[in-house]
């Protein structure tokens, strides 16, 4: 896989005599390597596939030839072992040949964060193939640490001490370790599970309590809302009340006027017949004195 113009790479010969030639001292470096753990869960066309993004990404970004190898799992090793190596050349790729050297992966002060980000590119890259395929499963190319993870990382074992594993899980399956490093991790893979046991009991209580919490939220959030609707009906019920109580008054005013008007139209009717009365002075006449 080549940069657009570099068509002559698409030669492997080519491609590496050349990135033979560009080199004059006899410790140059032509060529750095990337292998690649493909997921079991995907199937060949989707590992192929996965591997192939992650070259082109390789190209897009550095500007140099990838050359990749897909292995399948040997007959009598780890069935699981589905990987990828890609070769890259260490000068980027143009249509007339290589050019210069990729400093920015040589020079220690910027080639551990190159790596890093090509690392969290991968794991995307692997994450999302994941999905598409409706696989569960997912992959962080962060340390344990780094993630927030209590889990203990085993032991790096090399080529001798993973074939002897191999070898001695062949001539008796389930076996326990034979190599030192192969006890360690056992060992480390046993605390991990318990740690992970116990993570998942802490999430399950957590949740189990995550879920009364928010149905005692509800059952207060109910009666909060039925005490404001009491509320509201003991104000409406008042309301009603006091307007019929005004209303009553009102009437009772409306009767006293109307009586009142009443005695005074029968008085008023009356008054025409009553006789006048008339009041005698009496004369008493002269003083005499008495």
């Amino acid at each position: 896989m080549a940069p657009d113009g570099a068509d002559w790479a698409q030669d492997r010969n080519v491609l590496w005599n050349a990135a033979e030639a560009a080199e004059k001292r006899k410790d140059a470096k032509t060529g750095r390597e990337y292998e690649l753990a493909l997921p079991v869960e995907l199937d060949a066309g989707a590992r192929k596939e996965l591997a192939r993004d992650f070259a082109r990404e390789l190209v897009n970004r550095y500007g140099i030839v990838a050359d990749v190898a897909i292995h399948e799992p040997g007959r009598e090793g780890d069935n699981r072992n589905h990987h990828a190596h890609i070769l890259t050349t260490t000068r980027m790729a143009g249509e007339d040949g290589l050019g210069a050297k990729t400093r920015v992966l040589d020079v220690a002060s910027t080639a551990s964060a190159e790596i890093e980000h090509m690392r969290g590119v991968w794991a995307r890259q692997v994450n999302t193939a994941l999905e598409r395929h409706q696989v569960e499963q997912r992959v962080d190319h962060r340390s344990f640490e780094r993630q927030g993870k209590e889990q203990e990382p085993t032991r790096h074992m090399g080529v001798s001490a993973t074939a002897m594993e191999r070898q001695a899980a062949r001539e008796i399956p389930g076996r326990e370790p034979v190599t030192d490093l192969g006890k360690q991790n056992a060992e480390i893979r046993e605390r991990n599970r318990v740690l992970e046991t116990a993570r998942k009991a802490v999430e399950k209580a957590q949740e189990l309590f995550s879920g009364l919490e928010k149905r005692a939220r509800l059952a207060v959030g109910l009666a909060r809302k039925i005490g404001q609707r009491m509320e509201r009906e003991r104000e409406a019920e008042h309301q009603r009340k006091e307007l019929a109580r005004q209303a009553e008054v009102r009437r009772q005013q409306d009767i006293w006027a109307a009586e009142e008007a009443r005695k005074a139209a029968e008085r008023d009717r009356q008054k025409p017949f009553e006789e006048p009365t008339f009041r005698r002075s009496r004369d008493r006449g002269p003083s005499i004195g008495l």
